[in-house]
């Protein structure tokens, strides 16, 4: 294996079982957290507007809803205009997450950016967007499923 793709996939892998863990300990299984993130910025979003925004498929957001609404994280309502669609929007237990998942995030951020300078971390994102980018036009590249 290539230095570059030993180096990433075993900081993805790392990272990935972090996340995981981190989302375990409120109650959320990973992807659940980019749902709310979506909704914390926009409540009463499709489950396609969320798919969309978060480069997944709108089926993996309607299961991630159906068990977040179950655990009574989100509510789902049609759409008042259009009865066909369905919107999702966080209850007061999905909305009480924010600050703590959010703070997860920045804690996990700050301890695997640890020893880079700040120009360094910008450097970082700046590449790591670019190869995302980059992996996205693959023609075998995937739609990520969190679930």
């Amino acid at each position: 294996m290539s230095e570059f793709m030993d180096v990433y996939t075993r900081a993805s892998k790392l990272v990935r079982t972090a996340m995981e863990a981190a989302m375990r300990q409120h109650g959320l299984h990973l992807g659940q957290n980019v749902v709310l993130a979506a909704l914390w910025e926009q409540d009463g979003q499709t489950p396609g507007a969320i798919a969309t925004a978060t480069h997944v498929t709108t089926p993996t957001v309607v299961k991630m809803a159906t068990r977040m609404t179950t655990a009574g994280l989100l509510t789902r309502r049609r759409d008042d205009q259009d009865n066909r669609l369905v919107r999702l929007y966080l209850t007061d237990a999905g909305r009480a997450m924010q600050q703590p998942i959010e703070e997860e995030l920045r804690r996990i951020e700050a301890h695997i950016t640890t020893g880079l300078t700040e120009a360094e971390r910008k450097t970082l994102m700046v590449n790591l967007d670019t190869v995302a980018r980059n992996a996205q036009t693959l023609p075998s590249a995937p739609i990520i499923d969190p679930c």
